[in-house]
């Protein structure tokens, strides 16, 4: 398919009932629902058990993560592991995934620049978050950051005002009727790159830890 400006959307990569994460992976590695495959390595799908207690949505692939095709394993993935651990959640017990499944960047020279994904790339890759949750059994979701927010709750998320408050999933969601989930919770916090680039680090990580804790006290 050319590659084009008007993102057509993931809908027609999206099996129409799938059984399974690994079947959604396997046809998300052919998806071409938006430009940004064609200068990418490769689809980066969630990852975890289907019946994770705990569900953890992003922003989108990084540089490590697009060469190595898994979510969550560069410097903020790093990041993110340690507070998940110093919050007292069970990192087995997680499955993590991003609002936009290719890697978004600008080139400098030859390094690849994080850009961050515009409305039209999370509207076009959302049928595969949609999909994900039709197979998953969460506890709690943990929005991280504000395209997660955006792809979840609607265009008026703002993670200054809802971060760290528990709020009724998935009728907290934009459309609710896409997430066939018991009634839980979901949890807005920022993402770890944004204590990456925190000039007080120390207090940007401990205000996600402390937003990871009120996750865990949560959970059942």
């Amino acid at each position: 398919m050319p590659r084009t400006d008007a993102p057509v959307g993931a809908q027609q990569w999206v099996p129409s009932e799938p059984k399974s994460i690994d079947e959604l992976k396997a046809a998300a590695a052919g998806c071409e629902g938006c430009e940004l495959y064609a200068d990418a390595t490769q689809t980066v799908f969630g990852r975890g058990a289907a019946n994770a207690r705990l569900v953890l949505v992003g922003e989108q692939p990084g540089d490590v993560e697009d060469q190595k095709g898994l979510p969550f394993v560069g410097p903020a993935g790093r990041l993110l592991r340690e507070a998940v651990d110093d919050a007292g959640l069970d990192a087995t017990d997680v499955y993590i995934t991003n609002a936009v499944k290719h890697f978004r960047f600008e080139l400098r020279g030859k390094r690849r620049i994080h850009q961050n994904p515009g409305p039209a790339h999370i509207t076009a890759c959302r049928p595969w978050l949609v999909a994900e949750f039709s197979l998953l059994k969460p506890e709690l979701v943990v929005i991280l950051g504000a395209t997660a927010g955006r792809a979840l709750i609607g265009p008026s998320f703002r993670v200054t005002q809802q971060r760290g408050k528990l709020m009724p999933w998935p009728a907290s969601a934009q459309h609710p009727g896409d997430f066939p989930v018991a009634e839980i919770q979901a949890l807005a916090t920022i993402h770890p790159s944004a204590v990456l680039r925190a000039d007080d680090r120390e207090t940007a990580y401990r205000g996600l830890v402390d937003d990871l804790r009120i996750a865990a006290g949560a959970l059942t």
